[in-house]
């Protein structure tokens, strides 16, 4: 079904899967998780229910994670993570500069391809499901110069950071948020994280550190929001318990895209639509698959 890939981005390997059907006409979809998590954490059952429907997918972890390569291992930047989508872009367009991509991302990173997708060309689609949007609505209103600014930042800015904007070595979940604080604290997120990541071979562990560079423009959707005028589907938990998907902020930044949009609610919170076989992933897959069959 999938042939293993490298391809480099930011003096790293990353890692992961090639879904194709061998033909070479179709777009892809380039796919990568949320916070922490890596590609057998559920996310490689939507790239098969995707290649099923008729799509070929590009899946990898991001830098620092996984089976990826990278250093400091566990170390999260937004920044980053952005450029890996560009850099898988880029090796998928090495024999065929025109192909089309789709970008599909899972929380932090659906955050992400609501900024990658204003910044790289030739994107067909984007899915952005359960998307960090911000725990409010940004008091400024950004206009075509923080765009300009995003973009330099984006192409070859600094974006190391420092002590000042990093949070951890901290677990990634924990049960007791007493006496073992961890970045994400809803009860929800610690059983989905142990069952999935504690699966054999998932390359999971439970610890990060996240570095958010105090840069002059931030790396965030609503910098980006209006300039995507490829198909956008986003996708958001009704009950959703991160308070970084603030669903006030996930539909400001939905209104702000000016090209054609599909907003779907899906029952439930955030990680429901992320347990293979729940009726919650049931319905993200349907409508994932009618989204692309609909817009390609």
């Amino acid at each position: 079904m999938y042939t293993s890939v490298s391809f480099p981005s930011e003096g790293a390997d990353l890692r992961g899967r090639h879904y194709t059907h061998g033909d070479t006409g179709r777009p892809t979809v380039i796919m990568t998780h949320g916070t922490s998590a890596t590609i057998t954490m559920g996310v490689d059952h939507y790239a098969e229910a995707l290649f099923e429907a008729g799509h070929d997918v590009l899946l990898y972890d991001h830098r620092n994670l996984g089976h990826s390569g990278g250093e400091p291992r566990q170390e999260i930047n937004p920044w980053i993570q952005a450029r890996g989508y560009r850099d898988a872009a880029r090796f998928l367009r090495r024999n065929r500069p025109d192909h089309p991509v789709i970008l599909w991302g899972d929380s932090f990173s659906a955050g992400l391809v609501l900024v990658a997708a204003a910044l790289i060309d030739n994107v067909a689609a984007v899915i952005a499901q359960i998307p960090v949007c911000g725990v409010a609505i940004p008091d400024t209103t950004f206009d075509e110069t923080h765009f300009a600014t995003l973009r330099e930042i984006f192409n070859g800015g600094d974006v190391s950071g420092g002590p000042e904007q990093t949070t951890g070595p901290i677990p990634v979940v924990s049960a007791d948020q007493l006496n073992t604080p961890s970045l994400l604290t809803p009860i929800q997120a610690f059983r989905w994280f142990i069952e999935y990541g504690g699966r054999h071979g998932s390359g999971w562990e439970n610890r990060a550190t996240r570095v958010i560079p105090d840069t002059p423009v931030p790396c965030i959707p609503f910098v980006t929001a209006t300039r995507l005028t490829m198909p956008v589907q986003m996708m958001i938990g009704r009950d959703d318990e991160m308070v970084h998907c603030n669903p006030a902020a996930q539909r400001a930044v939905f209104d702000l895209i000016p090209g054609e949009k599909e907003f779907i609610e899906i029952p439930g919170g955030h990680f429901g639509l992320l347990w293979h076989g729940s009726d919650e992933f049931n319905m993200a897959v349907k409508a994932q698959t009618a989204f692309l069959n609909r817009v390609l």
